[in-house]
């Protein structure tokens, strides 16, 4: 497994890290001997958020026993004032059980924050930098333009963005950038959300770049046992994979919902980031559970769509949400009538 410097932080690590997202789906108990295990198993980046419910207080709980320099911890903010900024940052190192953080980023941006914009936020990530709760400066986003202005100011360290091997040309062209500024560029969604299922092509996907860092989230240890076996022998791009990669991007082009949750809550009570993709998941990660009376009860809320937009304006992809909801339900329905297979 090789390693990946990201950008001008000097932060290097091994190639495979830590998504701390779904670990917060998971017992107190499971979620600490999971992380645990990362960690031995050579796992030395951890991400995670303030949002990201008790997924700071597992990560810090697990990583308590070994010594503070021997991992990088990376986790987000979602605040909007400077107030909120330094309480989530204060009650983040305070779960993460420690004295800073490497890489603190401002979460899932809508704005890129600058100095003297009138915010306050950067000014905050100067001064918690200049107190030494923090390392480095990072930004998420979801949105191609926002994450293109990020690199472009030249005021964070690392972009933390979805990529995947079925991200498009303009992603493509966005990783380079990246490169080409110096800038560490973390990958989050590397199997797009679930949709991606085969980890060994996920994987020798990204080997290709050299300063791209994957986080991938894990909730199951034999997930993690997979990404781990990577550091042995990491898969490569050869003429196969680039074959299937090719069969898979024709299998999934066009509009598809990545199920990131961000146009959530709904009004109606639609749970849009698992509805909106229903048949990708019946086909592509079969599961009993997706044909469950609680998935079907959760499905027929679809028919209460207020058709208000909101999860239209909120989308980062710019979906017609409502319309994917409709496909998906029909899809569903006849599926369950046994008029087609999955």
């Amino acid at each position: 497994m090789k390693t990946i410097t990201l950008g001008k932080t000097g932060i290097t690590t091994l190639q495979n890290a830590f998504g701390a997202l779904p670990i917060q789906r998971v017992s107190q108990e499971e979620g600490v001997k999971i992380i645990k295990k990362a960690y031995e198993g050579g796992m030395r980046f951890f991400d995670t958020a303030r949002a990201y419910s008790d997924s700071e207080e597992k990560l810090g709980l697990a990583l308590q026993d070994y010594p503070r320099e021997s991992y990088f911890l990376a986790t987000k903010t979602m605040a909007k004032t400077p107030e909120e900024f330094f309480e989530q940052l204060d009650l983040s190192l305070k779960l993460l059980k420690t004295s800073y953080i490497d890489i603190y980023q401002f979460h899932c941006a809508t704005q890129v924050y600058q100095p003297q914009d009138g915010t306050g936020m950067y000014e905050a990530m100067l001064e918690a930098k200049k107190a030494g709760k923090i390392k480095h400066i990072g930004i998420t986003a979801h949105q191609l333009q926002v994450a293109i202005e990020a690199i472009h100011t030249g005021l964070y360290e690392t972009l933390q963005y979805p990529f995947s091997y079925l991200s498009s040309d303009q992603e493509i062209a966005l990783v380079e950038l990246a490169k080409e500024h110096e800038m560490g560029f973390i990958a989050m969604k590397g199997l797009a959300g679930g949709l991606i299922n085969h980890a060994s092509v996920a994987m020798a996907y990204m080997s290709q770049f050299d300063h791209v860092l994957p986080i991938w989230g894990i909730q199951r240890e034999q997930e993690l046992d997979e990404w781990l076996s990577f550091n042995q022998e990491t898969p490569i791009l050869d003429k196969e994979n680039r074959l299937f990669i090719e069969k898979e991007k024709e299998t999934l082009s066009g509009d598809f919902c990545r199920g990131c949750g961000y146009c959530m809550p709904c009004p109606a009570g639609i749970m849009i980031n698992q509805c909106a993709r229903m048949s990708l998941m019946l086909r592509r990660a079969p599961s009993d559970h997706w044909l469950s009376e609680t998935m079907q009860a959760e499905m027929k809320k679809i028919e209460n769509c207020l058709h208000c937009q909101q999860c239209v304006r909120k989308c980062p992809y710019h979906l017609n949400t409502p319309q994917l909801l409709e496909k998906n339900y029909e899809d569903y329905q006849e599926i369950l009538s046994g008029r087609r297979k999955v």
